[in-house]
């Protein structure tokens, strides 16, 4: 990954269909990957509706990125970034946790009028962490050290709702959940195994299971 790509693409589980409603077809797995981890144990934590967000350290300053290099940061976004993220006491924090080794914080801008659930979230805007990457290494810190981040900044970061295999997510999934945020409807699941995985290619392995895939009635 290198320092002008943002975060990477999260695969869903199964092909979609071709006749043109592009549902997704259960048990058509996308990769041999998937179909061989399909028993495995994942930690499953909650998608956040609203515009993936990267705060980079790189060893000396901050800089913050939206979707991709052209993406705008939405106004109440990039104000609660910079209170958090860019104070002479973030960089301490920055120095003392990562001195000069580059940090990527990634993470949903989310909140009023940032996607169509966003008010139902909140009524103002904010950013939730959900991963935290070493580039320098290739290095993803765990979850645990994840929550820590997050916390040493006094930023949220994104609940696990369970840990189990991709059939209990998806089952899951289709009871349409409510978002632990807010009034929301939950977006999905994000999945990805207890222990660091990555596939013959080098991709780490990775899934979403999105409630609009796997719900009647609710809008693609």
């Amino acid at each position: 990954m290198s320092s002008t790509d943002n975060y990477i693409k999260i695969s869903v589980p199964f092909m979609r269909d071709v006749d043109g409603n592009k549902k997704l077809v259960e048990g058509h797995f996308v990769s041999r990957t998937m179909d061989y981890l399909k028993d495995n144990t994942f930690e499953w934590t909650e998608k956040i509706d609203g515009g993936c967000t990267c705060v980079r350290w790189d060893g000396h300053r901050v800089t913050f990125e939206g979707h991709d290099s052209t993406s705008d940061i939405p106004g109440g976004v990039l104000a609660y970034l910079k209170s958090k993220f860019d104070t002479p006491e973030a960089e301490e924090l920055f120095e003392q946790s990562f001195g000069e080794t580059p940090v990527e914080i990634y993470g949903e801008g989310y909140g009023a009028k940032i996607q169509k659930p966003g008010n139902l979230y909140r009524d103002d805007q904010s950013f939730i962490v959900f991963d935290v990457y070493m580039p320098k290494t290739n290095y993803w810190i765990e979850r645990k050290n994840v929550y820590d981040i997050a916390k040493e900044f006094g930023v949220d970061s994104v609940p696990v709702i369970m840990t189990g295999t991709l059939n209990e997510a998806i089952t899951f999934v289709k009871t349409q959940p409510m978002s632990t945020i807010g009034t929301a409807p939950m977006e999905g699941l994000v999945g990805r195994p207890l222990t660091e995985l990555f596939d013959r290619q080098g991709h780490r392995i990775i899934v979403k299971v999105k409630c609009r895939d796997f719900c009647e009635g609710r809008k693609r």
